[in-house]
């Protein structure tokens, strides 16, 4: 079975509401104290963190990036059996999300909320006398780096790209470093330089902090650490167009994670077994036990396939499995299911292909070692190191048993496909299409009124849900809503 653990619900954390940043009536805030007063409170508050940050990236916004750039499909209803869109991600799917009922308004609250349980251990964090300094300084560390990480996960999906203007002085978002009160507080959105700045400092900081311990029970990859910061960080500056520190953070990775990649001859074996990570996982969150000892949340939600008449919402695209090549192994990294269908009134039997990386009681994926070598091969193809970024995009290519390519094609054409092929179903289409300045193109099976979209859109990000800016008199909302 896979490794898991068991995270603590906080009393205090579920008195606190997005909606208004922190609001906490004089009462709860007794509570606060007392869960404050102890290290065994302490620790509650830190492992519900985790748990709530697991929670959120394995609901529907780890396919946010997919449907919408086009990776994903949806199956056949269970009980009409027709196709339609999934009701909670109607609108945002046709490119017409609105602000006064956005399909991911919790997403955005709760990242928020996210962000302020942080702030009250940061805030706090002199009263902690009860731990040892080698305790004090990880969870100081792991507490910076989930703030910096929070931010950034919020800004690619409600700030444009950072090169959509040409010195980053578009709007980014609120960046969040203190608790805020309903009626007093009203922040503003930084531009996107300084979002980029404030996450840099957070990340760096804690990066600065860490040490070798870890305070919760559980697999090492399930928690902040030195190598997946690391990867996790090449990742934010590779959406941020700082392909210099891209590149180093990537080739830190490689050469000293401890992993390799998996081979061509493993490489499917390690999704089907869906008992542990695949071997080159460097960050996953746990999927986390209910009181039963049943998996409470996972990824596996979105994606599974159990039976023909229990499965999840979400198939891989014609214009994904088109992507694959018949001699690439990864073709066998879907699971093909005929599936009752309703067409016109009249029920046949259509194949659908689910996606064998979250199967089962799957944990929620974060980042894996070949990320990092697509990673360094952008960042040097974007840096003029063309054989170096060759190098990395043909050991992706040879891998998957696919030959060679000696040149990256028109704007690194050949990276992005290969981004696609390898990294589909884990949460990047869009920010890559929008990275790459291109189009959304959703041919094949897609059934929105807007299957495609121009770059540059408004419509490439969210709104800021109302329940902000009604109350935020200083928020301003996204271009278009």
């Amino acid at each position: 079975m896979r490794k898991q653990f068991t995270f603590t619900t906080l009393l205090f954390l579920a008195l606190i509401s997005c909606d208004d940043f922190l609001e906490v009536a004089p009462d709860l805030q007794i509570s606060i104290d007392e869960q404050m007063a102890t290290k065994e409170g302490v620790f509650e508050a830190y492992s519900g963190i985790y748990r709530d940050i697991e929670v959120l990236l394995s609901s529907k916004a780890a396919i946010y990036a997919d449907v919408q750039g086009g990776n994903i499909r949806f199956s056949p209803n269970g009980t009409t059996k027709q196709i339609t869109i999934p009701s909670r991600i109607e609108n945002s799917y046709n490119f017409n999300d609105q602000f006064e009922a956005s399909d991911y308004k919790d997403y955005y609250e709760d990242s928020y909320d996210i962000i302020n349980q942080v702030n009250i251990l940061l805030q706090r964090f002199a009263a902690f006398d009860f731990l040892a300094a080698e305790e004090a300084k990880q969870l100081q560390a792991e507490l910076f780096i989930i703030r910096g990480f929070m931010h950034y996960q919020i800004a690619i999906q409600y700030a444009q790209n950072y090169h959509f203007t040409t010195d980053a002085s578009h709007l980014g978002i609120v960046y969040n470093t203190s608790t805020l009160t309903a009626g007093i507080d009203f922040p503003s959105r930084e531009n996107m330089r300084n979002t980029y700045r404030l996450i840099k400092e957070d990340v760096e900081t804690g990066i600065r902090l860490l040490t070798a311990t870890q305070l919760l029970s559980g697999p090492d990859y399930s928690y902040f650490n030195k190598i997946n910061t690391a990867a996790i960080y090449a990742r934010m500056a590779l959406q941020m167009n700082d392909w210099e520190t891209a590149k180093s953070l990537a080739t830190t990775v490689i050469n000293t994670a401890g992993v390799v990649l998996s081979t061509s001859t493993n490489y499917v074996l390690e999704w089907e077994r869906n008992l542990l990570p695949v071997n080159e996982i460097l960050m996953e969150f746990s999927a986390p036990l209910a009181s039963d000892g049943s998996v409470s949340s996972s990824l596996s939600e979105q994606y599974a396939y159990n039976s023909s008449i229990n499965y999840g919402n979400y198939v891989a695209s014609s214009d994904l499995l088109a992507m694959y090549s018949s001699n690439d192994m990864r073709t066998n990294m879907f699971i093909e299911a005929n599936l009752t269908t309703s067409i016109n009134g009249l029920e046949t039997q259509k194949p659908f292909y689910f996606t064998k990386k979250f199967q089962g009681d799957a944990g929620t994926l974060l980042i894996r070692l070949s990320e990092l070598y697509l990673i360094r091969a952008e960042a040097n193809a974007r840096t003029g190191f063309i054989n170096d970024a060759l190098n990395d995009l043909n050991t992706i290519r040879n891998r998957a048993n696919l030959e060679a390519v000696s040149s990256l094609g028109s704007n690194f054409e050949e990276i992005f496909k290969e981004r696609r092929r390898e990294l589909a179903f884990e949460g990047h289409l869009l920010f890559d299409i929008i990275r790459f300045k291109k189009n959304v193109s959703r041919r094949n099976d897609c059934i929105a009124f807007l299957c495609d979209l121009e770059y540059p859109s408004n419509y490439f990000i969210l709104p800021i849900p109302s329940s902000s800016t009604n109350l935020n008199q200083n928020m301003t909302q996204n271009a278009g809503y």
